[in-house]
């Protein structure tokens, strides 16, 4: 199913500009080589145009809320030489600054994929009206009640959709099940492992790959998303087994999560994604 989207990557390898948190700093640009492409994490704002000229994708993480300056004149030129500008609103809704924050970016910058977890995506759609109540992250996890099951799948999918409309941006959700969804149409995704929420940046490394995968097919946003989500959970199953194989923790499954991207191919993703079109 995503034969070119990998095809395109590894022809171009497109260069990530990221201006992430420093938390995930590594692993971000790991999981970027990983996958095809080259990562730069220049975050100035002397230099980040001139960084971002030379790339092929943006990645904006809302962990680093120093640097938004950088992050507007970085997502002005993506927009003026239309990159791919991926954002991961990461833990919107916890604090004041991070809502302001994100609104900030929102008036300045057009987004062509908005990657968080339920309760971040939520959070954005209860400020633009098309949900209505409230849900709060959990830190910078998303909230239990807010999560995704099969008995709301159908809501959210919805939900997801009018939000890609309305941001005009592809919305990725990530959790137990995931969702990629345009205005029209939308892709659920069921693979990963639990023990991926115990091992800090996974979420930021799967923006990061969404970064990569858009920068080698700017044409072919939806399905440039849904095939990094699928890469990210397919690996998070194999990276599990292998885990397990040898009696290791979390540290080995990030280490054998990273490798395992680093060794996708078409045909290893398209057997072992489980996917539907909604």
């Amino acid at each position: 199913m995503f034969e070119s989207i990998l095809e395109n990557i590894l022809r171009s390898k497109p260069i990530v500009h990221c201006i992430t948190n420093f938390v995930t700093v590594n692993d971000c640009a790991n999981i970027i080589l990983a996958g095809g492409g080259s990562p730069t994490m220049a975050h100035h704002r002397d230099e980040v145009e001139e960084i971002t000229e030379k790339s092929q994708s943006l990645v904006l993480n809302l962990g680093n809320v120093h640097e938004v300056d950088s992050m507007i004149l970085a997502g002005k030129k993506s927009n003026a030489l239309e990159h791919p500008v991926v954002i991961d609103p990461v833990g919107i809704g916890v604090s004041k600054l991070r809502n302001e924050t994100f609104k900030k970016l929102s008036q300045s910058i057009h987004f062509s994929v908005i990657r968080g977890n339920i309760s971040e995506i939520k959070g954005i759609a209860n400020e633009k009206g098309i949900t209505k109540g409230k849900s709060m992250t959990k830190g910078v996890d998303a909230n239990e009640t807010d999560k995704v099951t099969q008995d709301n799948l159908e809501e959210v999918v919805a939900m997801a959709k009018r939000l890609s409309e309305a941001m005009d941006s592809v919305i990725a959700i990530s959790g137990a099940i995931d969702i990629v969804a345009g205005k029209e149409k939308a892709y659920v995704i069921r693979n990963g492992h639990p023990i991926m929420a115990k091992v800090t940046g996974t979420g930021c490394m799967s923006t990061a790959l969404i970064g990569a995968f858009c920068g080698g097919n700017p044409n072919n946003i939806l399905e440039a998303t849904s095939a990094a989500v699928a890469a990210m959970g397919v690996s998070g199953d194999i990276a599990f087994e292998k885990m397990e194989r040898f009696e290791g923790g979390t540290m080995m499954f990030r280490m054998f999560l990273i490798d395992s991207i680093s060794n996708m191919t078409s045909e290893i993703i398209n057997g072992g994604m489980s996917i539907e079109e909604m």
